[in-house]
């Protein structure tokens, strides 16, 4: 009677254990993360505003050499933090150049213009957290499938910037 962990004459391992004290099932669903490939940009999320009850959304991006934010912009409705975890970016934020280095921490207010680059000549990746969660990964989808065109169609990557809460702005 009960359970044991030991297997004793050819028995499974955990043949006695209950399904749910194997595989909690908040587990279930788990799954490796889907790459969203934007050329020289991907991203993969890691929560999303679907999984956390809009709390946030979490990616890690991997930025290119030479790679950078298309189109500066702000949003109102959401935060965002950034961890630097690889290489160097550089990040543009209210028309300063701040640059990222593995283990530094960028802080964006709603409201902030912002863009990044990265300078240098090998990746640099990062973690970003939006907060609360409002995007999820189906906005950085169309972005992709708009990007993924021979010729991007500018004012159709507006529009759904736009209908996703972020706000196109002029260079700084």
């Amino acid at each position: 009677m009960g359970c044991h962990l030991l297997p004793q004459s050819g028995e499974p391992r955990f043949a006695n254990l209950p399904h749910a004290l194997l595989l909690p099932s908040s587990l279930d669903k788990i799954a490796m993360p889907e790459t969203i490939n934007l050329g020289s940009l991907q991203l993969k999320f890691l929560q999303s505003k679907d999984d956390t009850g809009g709390s946030l959304d979490m990616f890690e991006m991997t930025l290119q050499p030479n790679a950078r934010m298309p189109i500066p912009h702000y949003h109102d409705r959401w935060d965002e933090t950034i961890y630097g975890l690889a290489g160097t970016s550089t990040w543009r934020i209210d028309g300063k150049d701040i640059d990222l280095a593995p283990g530094e921490t960028v802080f964006i207010e709603r409201g902030v213009v912002h863009g990044f680059i990265n300078r240098s000549t090998g990746p640099a990746s990062c973690l970003c957290v939006l907060s609360p969660g409002v995007l999820g990964p189906q906005y950085f989808k169309e972005m992709a499938g708009l990007l993924s065109a021979a010729t991007p169609d500018p004012a159709r990557m507006k529009e759904t910037m736009l209908r996703y809460g972020l706000i196109p702005a002029p260079p700084s």
